[in-house]
């Protein structure tokens, strides 16, 4: 459809894909390299800048593949939720995503057998060929960062600034899926679209007491109760330090647009002397 080819070239264009006349940028031609979704491969390519790249190449294997995460068969519900929280990381699920991988990649390591593997996953409820996908697609994002000499920095997961550095590599690429809770109670109006959406049961964050503000989400899913998938929290100021000035001139008139614009003024005067220093 027309509107969609439309909004497909605008969004490229927020994410500097494009030139003045339409084409791909330098940038964009970069990005075309990664067999992903535009946001993913930018998010990659920030990751370089800000130097997590080991991190959010797990990132991107875990959420290109099929879901992790299995549906309890009946009355076990309870005992897949404990088994997850062994992974859940307080940062949001692209962290937990991190911790699952990781888990795997230990249990492979320590066991001689695929079959020692696939019963590790069926005890933690995770789909072990989601896992070995997943494994799969980050060796091929190694090569393709090999192949155009992309920088891949050392892995620094858990540090403070290991995780800031994540969720700006995050943003960069997803400050269109953004989200805030405008009532405390786990419902999440989407700056762009002004659609409400809930967390998906999948969710780290989902049943428990800590629902965070503002949240950047992977995915919005009509077919799944309007749910938003694999989220992480963000504040107002690292959306604000990393959106593009015209993206967020369109956005549509919200009280979240207002609270975000205070934030931009109260920042102002700090950003005019780092554009001067520049």
């Amino acid at each position: 459809a027309p509107e969609s080819l439309m909004q497909a070239l605008e969004d490229l264009d927020y994410l500097a894909a494009l030139d003045n006349d339409g084409n791909l940028s330098e940038f964009g031609i970069i990005m075309s390299e990664f067999p992903l979704d535009p946001q993913l491969s930018k998010s990659i390519l920030a990751s370089c800048e800000f130097e997590c790249v080991d991190e959010m190449l797990t990132i991107a294997a875990m959420v290109t593949a099929p879901n992790c995460f299995l549906r309890a068969p009946p009355g076990t519900e309870e005992i897949a939720l404990t088994c997850w929280r062994k992974f859940s990381h307080s940062a949001g699920d692209h962290f937990t995503l991190i911790n699952v991988f990781n888990a795997f990649k230990e249990a492979s390591a320590n066991s001689a057998s695929q079959c020692n593997n696939e019963k590790w996953c069926r005890d933690y409820f995770l789909s072990c060929s989601a896992l070995r996908m997943a494994e799969i697609i980050r060796a091929e994002l190694v090569e393709i960062m090999k192949r155009i000499e992309l920088p891949i920095s050392e892995p620094d997961f858990g540090s403070k600034e290991n995780i800031l550095s994540i969720k700006k590599s995050l943003v960069s690429g997803y400050f269109m899926h953004i989200a805030r809770d405008v009532d405390g109670s786990g419902n999440y109006l989407m700056l762009t679209h002004r659609q409400v959406a809930q967390l998906h049961p999948f969710s780290s964050y989902y049943n428990t007491r800590r629902i965070p503000e503002w949240v950047l989400f992977h995915e919005f899913s009509v077919s799944e109760d309007n749910s938003i998938r694999v989220v992480s929290e963000i504040s107002p100021d690292l959306f604000v330090e990393l959106v593009p000035q015209y993206y967020f001139s369109n956005l549509p008139p919200s009280e979240s647009k207002d609270i975000l614009q205070e934030v931009i003024n109260h920042l102002s005067p700090v950003s005019t002397m780092k554009e001067e220093q520049k």
